[in-house]
């Protein structure tokens, strides 16, 4: 069933009426109120209204439906690698990238606390399977079983919903204080360096020209995302970045896919620097549409953080 555990409800309630009522300033994100999605939400822009929903295709849908503005995604993360199906999930959607985010993810293991004031022991901990992933190595040095929650700070709500002190979630510290856990243990990732992506979605793309004459009195670099389909033949994937490397254009990430089961043919996610009005990427993307069957832009937006 999709819905927040009972000790999100109210605030899930509130914050979605404000949104209700000034739709253009919601920005939309996946998981309950305290997750890092709504953290890198309002980081991002302080002055909006979060929308908390239930899942990344949840948010989205607010987006196309006109009940936000914008939604907040993750889309990869540097120690657990992707976090959602950017690549299925926003072609299908008709929405653009219009900017990007990065935050340093810390979480914390949080509890009910035992009859004797203690914690534990610990027969499971509830979190994002990516929160999960990103503590690993801590929750095995301890016996914890790692158990999947739909995000973060759901987690913590569903922990403190049971009220088993045998139960703990993994969340950002901000969860802990909304849904009345305690903190056993603060920067439980197994790197400290954690930092995830996130990508603002939008329903009109920015205007390419526009930004990059905004970007160009200044140091920033705008960035190109791009999914295209190479043929089914030898050598197809050189070609199409040899597009690139002809034109001088800096490929900055680059991930390979496959859409239905037929393998015939394989799809790529990519970002490169620079946005259409600047002759190296037009030059770059008309030879791309030349050796593959098929290009499709996701968006033109300022690079919030410097490759290499």
């Amino acid at each position: 069933m999709r819905k927040f555990p009972a000790p999100a409800l109210a605030m899930v309630d509130s914050m979605r009426a404000a949104a209700a009522a000034e739709p253009a300033r919601a920005i939309a994100f996946g998981g309950a109120p305290g997750s890092n999605s709504h953290q890198a939400t309002m980081q991002f822009a302080p002055d909006a209204l979060p929308l908390p929903c239930y899942g990344f295709e949840d948010a989205l849908d607010a987006v196309k439906s006109g009940a936000a503005g914008a939604a907040m995604i993750p889309i990869e993360n540097s120690q657990h690698g992707r976090v959602a199906d950017i690549h299925f999930l926003l072609p299908e959607s008709g929405l653009s990238i219009v900017a990007e985010h990065f935050m340093r993810i810390t979480h914390a293991l949080m509890a009910v606390p035992n009859q004797d004031g203690g914690f534990g022991p610990f027969s499971a901990a509830y979190s994002h399977p990516q929160a999960l992933g990103q503590s690993r190595e801590y929750l095995l040095a301890r016996n914890i079983v790692p158990m999947s929650h739909a995000d973060t700070a759901g987690a913590a709500a569903f922990v403190a919903e049971k009220g088993d002190p045998n139960l703990a979630a993994l969340a950002p510290p901000m969860a802990a204080e909304l849904y009345g856990l305690e903190i056993v243990e603060d920067a439980v990732e197994d790197a400290h360096d954690n930092t995830t992506r996130f990508v603002l979605l939008a329903k009109e793309a920015r205007d390419p020209l526009k930004l990059l004459g905004e970007l160009a009195s200044g140091r920033e670099t705008a960035m190109t995302t791009f999914v295209f389909e190479v043929k089914n033949v030898p050598a197809a994937l050189y070609k199409a970045l040899g597009c690139f490397a002809t034109n001088g254009v800096n490929m900055t990430k680059l991930e390979s896919y496959q859409k239905g089961a037929s393998f015939a043919a394989t799809r790529f996610y990519a970002d490169a620097e620079g946005a259409p009005g600047d002759p190296r990427i037009d030059a770059a993307l008309e030879e791309l549409e030349f050796q593959c069957n098929s290009v499709r832009l996701l968006g033109s937006y300022a690079q919030a953080r410097k490759r290499g």
